[in-house]
């Protein structure tokens, strides 16, 4: 018996690293997996390998999330699980900062957040099964760092609108949580200025001297998608090892 027998998921950025990792893991236990991604080759292997379905999707489109609901919840009658994973990042000096990246950063990491849980919410409110939305922050969204102001800013409102939603969706059964974690071993980290070049030195940062694989935050998303955190709602999980202590 897996701990998502009968359960119905959808994982955005669900091509490759941590969303492949949580599709994988949610699909091994029982879960009927519908991943989604702008990255169509990538995605359409990953869900072949973990037995999923694959559909292409812009995080930052309403007209794409009612696309992608509709296909779930015609085929399914039900979506219990939503992991908002979907995300970019970009570094540079807040007055460097060009505007259109700005805005491209908030609209995947902060947009898409907000409609996946308007969407899947609604629809999640109309199938009257409850479910668990869980939304992918970062340690950057505790806590602020040099080079990273529309990923900070995004992963803050990440934050605070997950709370708002535990609020709101509460009384319709449905639990929503964010995750926040630390240096993981995605293609996103190699992104991040000086963590690559000074990869030794990260990991003596970090108390249990390691950089995370992406299974590690599967794990934590399994236990919020499953009836093991059925009382858990508003909460924030930082999983970094300890490294913002």
């Amino acid at each position: 018996m897996g701990r998502l027998d009968g359960k119905v998921a959808l994982v955005t950025g669900g091509a490759r690293g941590q969303g492949a990792a949580e599709a994988t893991l949610l699909a091994a236990e029982g879960a009927t997996v519908y991943l989604t991604d702008v990255l169509d080759d990538e995605g359409k292997a990953t869900a072949k390998a973990c037995g999923g379905t694959f559909i292409h999707h812009d995080v930052s489109s309403e007209a794409g999330w009612n696309t992608v609901v509709d296909q779930v919840m015609g085929e399914q009658s039900r979506l219990d699980v939503v992991v908002n994973n979907a995300g970019i990042f970009f570094s540079r000096a807040l007055t460097e900062m060009p505007l259109a990246d700005w805005d491209r950063v908030i609209a995947i990491n902060q947009t898409g957040v907000f409609l996946g849980m308007k969407v899947a919410g609604k629809a999640m409110q109309a199938a009257g099964n409850g479910g668990s939305i869980v939304n992918i922050s970062s340690v950057a969204g505790m806590r602020g760092g040099s080079g990273a102001i529309a990923y900070a800013a995004s992963k803050w409102a990440v934050r605070g609108m997950t709370k708002v939603a535990a609020s709101e969706l509460g009384r319709y059964g449905i639990r929503v949580n964010s995750i926040h974690p630390g240096a993981i071993d995605t293609p996103m980290l190699q992104q991040v200025p000086g963590i690559e070049a000074n990869r030794e030195r990260t990991v003596r940062r970090i108390p249990l001297g390691r950089i995370a694989d992406p299974e590690d935050i599967a794990r934590v998303v399994l236990f919020l998608a499953s009836d093991d955190s059925s009382y858990m709602s508003g909460a924030e999980l930082t999983v970094d090892g300890a490294w913002m202590v």
